[in-house]
């Protein structure tokens, strides 16, 4: 979902004062990638777009979506605006079972366990299964984002035997993963085969291990 970002204090008015764990920022100099902080929520900026206008004042056109519960806005900055640029540890953690709606997942650091919900993990839910290694994005101590690593392998659960004589169109086929998510794949694969995705765009990379 997609909607307007509105500050308590005003759609136009950012706050302007340092905040303890993060530094000040021109608008200007928000980029792709960025974490910032606006009234004490965490923001990541998927796109950042300076807009000069023929009148009127520069602004920064942002698209952010908020870690807490992955939710999207679109937000304007005006070019005199400053905000919170915000930091985040990544730790390194391993998925151990789910409890209700929460998953538990504990660190390789020191071994202390934490629940992350799944508006926390985003996407990166499609790719859990027992012992998997995420990198958990922290913040004063608690986990805001989860991301698998780039590469993950996973177990085909469902697919259609390799059809012999196939022609170049009917050169990939579809499979379903152990997780439930389905990708395409070569038409050697067969159920029980062991194949490694690259879960940036949940593509097949390669066979890990035949069945």
């Amino acid at each position: 979902m997609e909607v307007g970002l509105r500050l308590k204090n005003g759609i136009d008015r950012i706050d302007r004062t340092d905040r303890k764990g993060g530094k000040m920022i021109n608008a200007t100099q928000i980029r792709k990638g960025m974490i910032i902080k606006i009234e004490e929520e965490i923001y990541k900026v998927l796109e950042s777009t300076h807009i000069t206008p023929g009148k009127g004042q520069a602004i920064m056109q942002t698209k952010l979506r908020k870690l807490k519960d992955q939710t999207l806005y679109d937000y304007r900055f005006r070019s005199k605006d400053k905000v919170e640029q915000a930091y985040l540890e990544e730790i390194e953690m391993e998925f151990l079972y789910r409890e209700g709606d929460d998953y538990i997942f504990m660190s390789h650091k020191n071994y202390e366990q934490f629940k992350l919900s799944a508006e926390t993990i985003g996407s990166g839910i499609n790719y859990l299964i027992p012992n998997v290694v995420f990198s958990i994005e922290m913040y004063k101590g608690k986990p805001v984002g989860a991301n698998p690593l780039l590469t993950i392998d996973l177990k085909v659960v469902q697919t259609e035997p390799f059809l012999k004589g196939a022609t170049q169109s009917a050169i990939n086929k579809p499979a379903t993963l152990e997780t439930g998510i389905t990708l395409t794949v070569p038409q050697f694969i067969k159920e029980g085969d062991i194949v490694r995705i690259d879960t940036r765009d949940n593509k097949y990379l390669e066979r890990v291990r035949s069945k």
